[in-house]
């Protein structure tokens, strides 16, 4: 349509028109003149906007659902984050709950003994000394550590101190070869020197060569003069195996150590010596023995006594052939 004035004129009409027919409607309410036209275009229109929606819905539906979608992956991805602390939670709970009960059984066997300890953690292993049995301790010479201090933990004898830092210390393990330490036997007091053998059992000998010894006796530390490198009293280990009795002035024993020189992790250094020999007050308490079941057999009686006492076939018991002859 060309711009002319008659299209002008028609253009102000209509909507001249659609004012008044608004006006008309809104003052009307419900009996309005023009609700007929108006159901009459929801019949003629009303299919057309129901497809229309049908057709957009799933489009809609999809985006929602992608929308749902990734809110989902979020919160299980934030799930999993949640389930990998708490798995990491638990896990560092069970292994704190494994060095109190380490700490605890060090406390008690320093107290058994009447040590003074320097509480500290194995952060290394090996050193640059060139020891093939070390640890490095986080506790040195600002911790009060000096240089041939006994080291021990809940179990027993660990090491001694051989080099000490600002901050850290080095310890040779009673494991290794270039370790020996004077050991006292439980109870017969017979004496001897522990000396290291790697992953094997340690080797004492004996300084009396007709000691009578056997497997499970148990030994601990003699000490030494001053207290240094050890304390008295620190258990060592328990015997496994005796060497045949010689003619030699020494007997070789073989010692299990109480300590697990491969998991090491909170240990003590004594810093303190006891005021008195605590002698086997530290050594661990004894396993009740089982108790032994008897087992009473009967032996049978001989087989003369056996055909004896039977019936023979046909045969009257013996008071009843008395009884015929009377």
């Amino acid at each position: 349509m060309r711009d002319t004035r008659e299209s002008r004129l028609l253009l102000v009409l209509l909507i001249a028109i659609a004012f008044a027919l608004i006006t008309v409607d809104i003052r009307g309410g419900e009996e309005s003149p023009v609700d007929g036209a108006r159901q009459a275009a929801a019949a003629v229109f009303g299919p057309v906007e129901n497809g229309v929606a049908s057709a957009v819905d799933p489009i809609g539906n999809a985006i929602g659902a992608v929308r749902d979608s990734g809110e989902r992956h979020d919160r299980i991805a934030a799930l999993e984050r949640e389930n990998a602390a708490l798995k990491a939670k638990l896990g560092s709970d069970d292994r704190n709950r494994s060095r109190v009960r380490e700490l605890d059984t060090l406390l008690k066997t320093a107290g058994a003994g009447q040590y003074g300890i320097k509480g500290a953690e194995v952060i290394a292993i090996g050193a640059a000394q060139g020891f093939s049995w070390t640890v490095t301790i986080d506790a040195g010479a600002n911790d009060g550590i000096e240089r041939d201090m006994t080291v021990l933990n809940g179990s027993g004898l660990v090491g001694r101190v051989t080099t000490v830092g600002p901050s850290t210390s080095t310890v040779l393990l009673a494991n290794d070869p270039d370790f020996t330490v004077g050991t006292r036997m439980e109870n017969s007091d017979e004496l001897g020197f522990a000396t290291g053998q790697g992953n094997g059992p340690l080797l004492v000998q004996l300084l009396n060569g007709k000691a009578k010894v056997k497997p499970g006796d148990r030994l601990v530390t003699f000490g030494s003069q001053a207290d240094k490198p050890f304390v008295p009293g620190v258990p060592v280990g328990e015997i496994v195996r005796v060497d045949p009795l010689g003619g030699g002035l020494t007997r070789n024993v073989y010692v299990r150590p109480y300590v697990g020189f491969s998991k090491l992790d909170i240990v003590g250094v004594v810093v303190q010596a006891p005021r008195t020999n605590p002698r086997d007050m530290v050594l661990p308490p004894k396993p009740k023995p089982a108790p032994t079941v008897t087992v009473t057999v009967t032996p049978p009686p001989p087989e003369g006594e056996r055909q004896a006492g039977q019936q023979q076939p046909g045969q009257k018991p013996e008071n009843e052939q008395q009884g015929d002859q009377t």
